[in-house]
């Protein structure tokens, strides 16, 4: 039996692609003067979110890995919307790196209008990090915390800032809850979909907390479902997860 189909439990499935048509688009407000930094921004969800701000005027701030793929969409979203782009290196499977991106947002001397945590990774084979720590788990949680704790003071003494992160319905494939007790999955049976769906459910936890510091303050902070959007991430996971990507929708939309 596929190890995949106790974890694909139909209400599982419905939640995934019950969102795998595009909505209607919404206008943004003029953003002129504005700074977004988004994470993981050379493809998917990521490209397709730099371009919308940078078309509304918007200057934005890329943390990605590759300084190739970086230069080459800082220079087309420059030449395409005028506006100013700039990005920083930064590979989330290295917590020095995460802290490192952390303190080069702390030390702007800018304020920081909307955040947009991206980055993420998916496996279907258990993986650690040099740090010890789960990848997923780490890039798809722990960067975003970090980041984000980092920043809470800057961010509240600003007017005004928005903190966006693109989590997941997927958080539901973590079934049996989330394993304090066992991030480095000793104890349960691994899988891409259970590691997946408890760093979602673990981002979607520290953002709640994160809620209650920003309460009273002028900082905003969302998660969004994005739907069922074809991406690289997971790519190269299997048969399995190339029959679901048939049915996402693409991430220009």
């Amino acid at each position: 039996m596929n190890p995949y189909l106790k974890e694909y439990e139909w209400s599982n499935i419905a939640a995934m692609l019950r969102n795998n048509k595009a909505e209607p688009k919404q206008e943004l407000e003029d953003l002129r003067g504005r700074l977004v930094v988004i994470t993981g921004a050379t493809s998917g969800i990521g490209y397709e979110t730099a371009h919308l701000y940078a078309s509304h005027g918007a200057n934005v701030l890329m943390i990605n890995r590759s300084k190739e793929k970086s230069e080459l969409l800082k220079q087309e979203l420059e030449d395409t919307h005028q506006i100013q782009c700039t990005y920083f290196l930064a590979d989330f499977s290295h917590l020095k790196e995460i802290h490192a991106a952390a303190e080069m947002l702390v030390r702007l001397p800018t304020p920081i209008d909307v955040l947009i945590h991206n980055a993420g990774v998916y496996n279907t084979k258990l993986k650690f990090t040099d740090d010890a720590i789960e990848e997923v788990f780490q890039v798809n949680y722990l960067a975003s915390f970090i980041i984000t704790y980092r920043l809470m003071e800057k961010l509240k003494g600003q007017e005004k800032a928005r903190i966006i992160y693109v989590n997941s319905e997927g958080h539901r494939f973590a079934l049996a809850g989330l394993k304090l007790d066992d991030l480095r999955w000793q104890k349960q049976h691994y899988t891409g979909l259970k590691s997946y769906g408890s760093a979602k459910t673990a981002q979607l936890l520290s953002l709640f907390s994160f809620a209650k510091i920003f309460e009273g303050s002028a900082v905003t902070i969302n998660a969004m479902h994005p739907g069922d959007v074809k991406t690289n991430m997971g790519e190269n996971n299997g048969k399995l997860y190339r029959f679901f990507k048939h049915h996402m929708i693409n991430p220009k939309s």
